[in-house]
């Protein structure tokens, strides 16, 4: 009888959570049909059958994390012949199903307004767009995914909508609870006291502003990890074994962006806009091929320096950062690789990238320009021997010809592991880098 498993979804990948079940016991399957979605170190993905038959058991409940190769589902031929199988263990916290029929609604304290119990999870499929990590904090913290309005693409519900209502339901507790002020009484106060009794009524002050301070209501609240989070906190403990240097550049910008407003006007009746990225994206390329010591990676003992030109461009998401990939982008147009970066970028924010599109990636780019960060320092992607930051564009003075000038200049900070290069080494490739953007006309030749 054919075992659904945990498949491995990505390079990084060690387990996954099955955030939510898509067929349910006794449906007829065909080869290629969606089961589950399943969570990754990266993203939310698909996970398909391929078997035909009809699916006798599920082996795990959503919101469980599940290691690699572990079975979570049995398909069969409808004769109940997977009913005999036993669940799969999880690996890690198994997180409890995701908003569970059988749940009760948690118990109030007296005083404080009962959280509204949970929705059933079929309903929230039905009627809601989620996020896996938005379905798991609204369960653990009794919120109603119903009285939520989505800020995500497409109204979805994201883990920032979540956590405004668990901070508004956390404020709202608080100001229910919050004792009223006593009347101060009209006896006088006595002239004298014994130091006996001093000292008993001091104590149990004490003991009473204690007691006060450990119930006092507290707007904190513990935000569980998500997958992506967690493997990035992981790898990033990896990089602190990397041996970084960093080495940076000041670049004059002011032929780049007249470069690309020529661009995009010459094709903004074709649709397509080129950003200051896409620039910088084609402008490494270049670089890279020119400097192929730069264009590779640590291995245990070796050092391997990659043919192919992949350059990973850092995207935020609301739970963490993933990379997708520009593949070959030495041998790609502008306007090619403005509209790869785009798709790419709208994927990752859709939680619908394939493992092939943020994996083996050569060379990476950070940019945090785009929030008025001026400079900084980027943590190298391992195994990739070098990682690139990009600051803002600013308006700086310039003396030409004796006269002040403004110009804008942005700085580049490139992260390098001195273990695959040297400091010689990763500068001539930062001042050609740079020459390239002072002269963007070879960024298009």
């Amino acid at each position: 009888m054919p075992e659904v498993v945990m498949p491995r979804l990505s390079d990084t990948m060690e387990e996954g959570e099955l955030s939510r079940w898509l067929k349910q016991e006794g449906d007829e399957i065909h080869k290629g049909d969606v089961l589950a979605e399943i969570e990754t170190d990266k993203a939310t993905m698909d996970l398909e059958a391929f078997d035909d038959g009809v699916l006798e058991k599920h082996l795990v409940a959503e919101g469980t994390l599940v290691p690699i190769g572990a079975p979570v589902a049995v398909i069969g031929d409808g004769s109940g012949g997977g009913s005999g199988v036993q669940p799969t263990d999880a690996a890690g916290p198994v997180e409890k199903a995701v908003l569970d029929t059988e749940s009760s609604p948690a118990e109030s304290e007296p005083g404080e307004p009962a959280p509204p119990s949970a929705r059933p999870s079929h309903e929230t499929a039905q009627g809601l767009r989620t996020s896996p990590l938005a379905r798991r904090i609204a369960h653990e913290h009794g919120i109603d995914l119903l009285s939520i309005t989505g800020s995500g693409p497409g109204g979805r519900i994201v883990r920032a909508d979540v956590e405004h209502a668990v901070a508004d339901a956390a404020e709202a507790r608080g100001t229910a609870g919050t004792p009223s002020t006593p009347t101060p009484s009209n006896t006088p106060f006595p002239l004298s006291t014994s130091s006996t009794s001093s000292t008993s009524s001091t104590s149990s002050s004490a003991r009473a502003t204690a007691s006060t301070a450990d119930h006092a209501p507290t707007d904190d609240v513990d935000m569980p990890l998500s997958n992506i989070r967690r493997v990035t906190a992981r790898r990033l403990t990896e990089s602190q074994a990397v041996p970084h240097f960093f080495l940076t550049s000041v670049v004059n910008v002011e032929r780049l962006l007249a470069l690309r407003a020529e661009i995009n006007e010459r094709l903004e009746s074709a649709g397509i806009k080129i950003s200051v990225n896409d620039l910088l994206v084609r402008a490494c390329a270049v670089a890279l091929r020119a400097h192929p010591e730069v264009n590779a990676s640590w291995g245990e003992n070796t050092i391997r320096r990659h043919h192919r030109v992949n350059i990973g461009v850092a995207v935020s998401l609301d739970d963490g950062l993933i990379v997708p990939v520009i593949v070959d982008a030495d041998r790609k147009g502008l306007a090619e690789i403005a509209a790869e970066a785009r798709a790419l970028a709208e994927r990752a924010r859709a939680g619908s990238l394939k493992p092939n599109e943020f994996s083996g990636g050569t060379f990476t780019i950070s940019n945090l320009g785009m929030f008025g960060v001026d400079q900084f320092t980027a943590v190298i992607n391992p195994p990739e021997a070098a990682i690139l930051a990009v600051g803002a564009a600013r308006a700086q003075p310039e003396v030409r010809d004796g006269v002040l000038v403004t110009v804008p200049k942005l700085a580049m900070t490139l992260t390098v592991d001195h273990r695959v290069l040297d400091g010689a080494t990763a500068a001539a490739f930062l001042r050609d880098l740079t020459g390239i953007l002072e002269e963007p006309l070879r960024i298009v030749v």
